[in-house]
């Protein structure tokens, strides 16, 4: 692909696909949701809690521990501090978890990180990329909070809006942009594994255990955080793919159209497969513990 079409992509069609993933989430949403704070406010609790703070540090403490080149290590954070996605209620929705709670820990934390991201990427950049001679991106933290505000938090409020005063198109919306919302993720890792493939065979040994190690570790700790705080299996179940199934389609977007760097994105393009394979074999395996306890 040319240099003009890699770069239509990236400041056209990544932004407009992920405002078209908020758009649908904000479709089934009403503010009436948010009350599910006040009604579970342990588990929205320990949810939002762990994508603010738990998240971050495994990404940080992963890309160490692993010793992965500073790029590898930069894009894995970025992979860490970003909210929840679609895609993560939608396989909570396939397990019989709580969808509500999944959509509503989605809506918080992506309104959440539209703040935090731009904070942490203004240190991450430098103290992962400067030590090693290279490129280090330039970021202005006030531009990507906007930048962020306007491809979440606007395209979310709308969908909103239309639920509020149009009931039935927003339902009948929602039903269609439902699977384009996993049609959008597909087609954004597969333009960057395409235009990155290079990086991605030359890098996959090196990354993959690390990526693998922080996907199950993140599910894993929703788990046991779920069983630390008396949670029912679904909502356990929930816990556990809000908190390893992330928005890798606004992480590629914060790598390819706000940064415009590509080598970031070969760990994002990675964890964007292993983060569904795992939480299937979640399900699969859960399933019997919910079961029982509907029983």
């Amino acid at each position: 692909m040319s240099d003009a079409g890699i770069a239509f992509v990236n400041t056209v069609f990544v932004p407009i696909g992920l405002m078209l993933i908020m758009f649908s989430m904000g479709l089934t949403l009403a503010l009436r949701d948010f009350g599910a704070v006040l009604k579970e406010p342990k588990l929205v609790g320990a949810g939002f809690a762990t994508h603010l703070l738990v998240l971050p540090l495994l990404g940080l403490g992963v890309g160490l521990l692993f010793r992965l080149p500073p790029e590898l290590a930069l894009g894995l954070f970025i992979i860490s501090i970003c909210p929840a996605g679609t895609t993560s209620n939608a396989l909570t929705f396939v397990g019989r978890g709580n969808v509500a709670l999944a959509v509503v820990l989605t809506a918080l934390t992506s309104l959440v990180t539209v703040f935090t991201i731009p904070l942490l990427l203004s240190w991450a950049i430098p103290w992962f990329l400067s030590a090693g001679g290279g490129r280090v991106p330039e970021l202005s933290v006030p531009g990507t909070m906007l930048q962020l505000v306007r491809i979440t938090v606007l395209p979310i409020a709308a969908g909103m809006i239309v639920r509020r005063f149009w009931p039935g198109t927003a339902e009948r919306l929602a039903r269609w942009l439902r699977p384009v919302a996993f049609v959008v993720l597909i087609g954004v890792i597969g333009f960057s594994v395409a235009v990155s493939l290079g990086m991605v065979l030359a890098n996959l040994t090196a990354v993959g255990p690390a990526i693998y190690a922080l996907n199950l570790v993140a599910m894993g700790f929703g788990l046991l955080l779920g069983w630390a705080i008396g949670a029912q299996p679904r909502d356990a179940m929930t816990l556990s793919i809000e908190t390893g199934v992330q928005n890798v389609t606004l992480a590629l977007f914060l790598t390819l159209t706000v940064l415009g760097d590509l080598s970031l994105a070969v760990t994002q393009n990675i964890y964007g497969v292993v983060m569904i394979l795992n939480a299937s074999l979640l399900i699969r395996w859960w399933r019997g513990r919910i079961a029982a306890a509907a029983a």
